[in-house]
């Protein structure tokens, strides 16, 4: 298992903090936490990108004890109602949050951190396979979680490490939360590897990130479309970065024109541009673009990943065998997760997908065999009968104009699409209508201050006005 530490000199964690620590370190601190535990049981982990945090992750898992990773900014009434419903007997959290939390008492102190144990206990059966519980993607008021297996875990970390071939010399920078399951993968896949991973709160827009970056010898970083959207805007294509290697994208559909600008500026730079696409209820990834055709392949993200495999449903439930039809992404592996949980008597349950995920994405496959995601099944409308893609929709004003974020909605033959510019709301009606052959009076264009997104950079469609 990847979280069965080796104890070694090399380097394990590095923070901007100045905090440096081997697998040595990390073998010593989960034997601490070993100690301090009672055996099954649930705890909620409240994270940051720290390495007192990610050693706080991996102490649960060698214990035995079932971790809830949630950003340590979760709103306080959402933490609150998911203590009510789960009762946990450990708390995780920096030291500072350890008085909000009445009726639990501190019991070990590591660096910033604070581990707390309830003072009466509730006993609660745990299924003997399930080792993580992780948020759905956009998750924002409800109790329902992803409930991940340590094959799940081990499995997608050995994958990710194989096709991005990772080594002992990788040292990973953080841009994205360790609770959300993209940030989550690239910290297990490069301790797989045995890698460093250079933990930093800073976001990409900020000068001391890249300062960290370039002083630790950062060799990879990943990002979700807002990332590499901002990341143009800060001119990174100018940035010198002898000692980065590759980088990654997932977390929804890069704007294709936008993909072909990183992967010929990573190409030309002897440097590896890779789509990637997962979501929660596969642990993290599902497939990949591998480098070499991420300039011939823009918009695709490639395919399935080691152990996995893709196919797609018609409408009647067949599987496609034809190129360039749309149909829904099955995917099949063992990184699929047991299920979800709403309740504590769903944390007794088993394994309820058998390794089979519908991912509810609509996509295609080339000739080639590989995948383009086309959009959401709930993300269609009906349109004067005909069928309209709304991230598709999104994407074309995206691409028109720049600088311009947008989130389209609605319902059958009214939809409504939200853009952050006041001064373009008529033009981009009048060029939406022109260029998708709508009337005007099907859609709406509205104005708002800022699209709503989660901590991963995903939109909130439901918080859309």
């Amino acid at each position: 298992m990847f979280y069965e530490i080796t104890p070694s000199d090399r380097e394990a964690f590095i923070s901007d903090g100045g905090a440096r620590l081997t697998y040595r370190d990390l073998a010593e601190y989960i034997e601490d936490f070993k100690a301090l535990h009672t055996g099954r049981t649930l705890a909620f982990s409240l994270c940051e990108n720290s390495p007192e945090s990610a050693i706080g992750y991996l102490g649960f898992l060698n214990s035995g004890t079932v971790p809830l990773l949630m950003d340590k900014n979760t709103d306080g009434a959402l933490v609150k109602r998911l203590l009510g419903i789960y009762a946990p007997e450990y708390i995780y959290a920096p030291s500072d949050m350890a008085g909000d939390f009445p009726g639990y008492e501190k019991i070990y102190g590591l660096m910033s951190y604070a581990l707390l144990r309830a003072k009466a206990p509730v006993p609660i059966a745990i299924h003997e396979e399930l080792a993580l519980l992780l948020t759905t993607s956009g998750s924002t008021g409800s109790p329902k979680l992803v409930r991940q297996s340590r094959k799940n875990i081990e499995s997608n970390a050995r994958a990710i490490a194989s096709y991005l071939e990772l080594t002992p010399d990788e040292r990973a920078v953080t841009t994205l939360p360790m609770n959300y399951t993209y940030g989550l993968s690239i910290i297990n896949s490069h301790l797989y590897a045995g890698g460093t991973v250079l933990f930093t709160k800073k976001p990409v827009i900020m000068k001391p990130f890249w300062d960290f970056m370039k002083r630790e010898r950062a060799t990879s970083f990943g990002g979700v479309p807002s990332t590499y959207e901002l990341l143009k805007k800060i001119k990174f294509f100018k940035l010198d970065l002898p000692d980065l290697r590759y980088m990654t994208q997932a977390g929804g559909k890069l704007l294709p024109s936008l993909h072909l600008e990183y992967a010929k500026w990573a190409r030309e730079r002897g440097k590896r541009f890779i789509v990637m696409y997962g979501q929660t209820e596969a642990t993290a990834r599902m497939g990949y673009l591998p480098a070499e055709y991420s300039v011939e392949k823009a918009g695709s993200m490639g395919r399935a990943i080691p152990g996995g495999r893709f196919s797609l449903i018609d409408t009647d439930g067949s599987e496609i065998d034809v190129p360039d039809k749309v149909g829904e992404l099955l995917y099949e592996g063992d990184n699929v997760t047991m299920g979800y949980a709403e309740t504590p008597d769903d944390l007794n349950r088993g394994d309820e997908r058998g390794g089979r995920l519908l991912t509810g994405d609509m996509a295609k496959r080339d000739e080639d065999g590989f995948y383009y995601i086309v959009g959401r099944k709930k993300r269609f409308l009906k349109i004067s009968g005909s069928r309209v893609n709304l991230d598709e929709i999104d994407r074309l004003i995206k691409s028109q104009f720049e600088g311009i974020d947008c989130a389209s909605s609605g319902v059958d033959d009214k939809m409504k699409v939200y853009i952050t510019d006041e001064t373009k709301t008529e033009e981009v009606k009048r060029w939406l209508s022109e260029k998708t052959h709508l009337r005007e009076s099907a859609f709406s264009v509205l104005y708002i201050e800022e699209i709503p997104k989660n901590e991963a950079g995903k939109t909130l469609y439901e918080k859309l006005p």
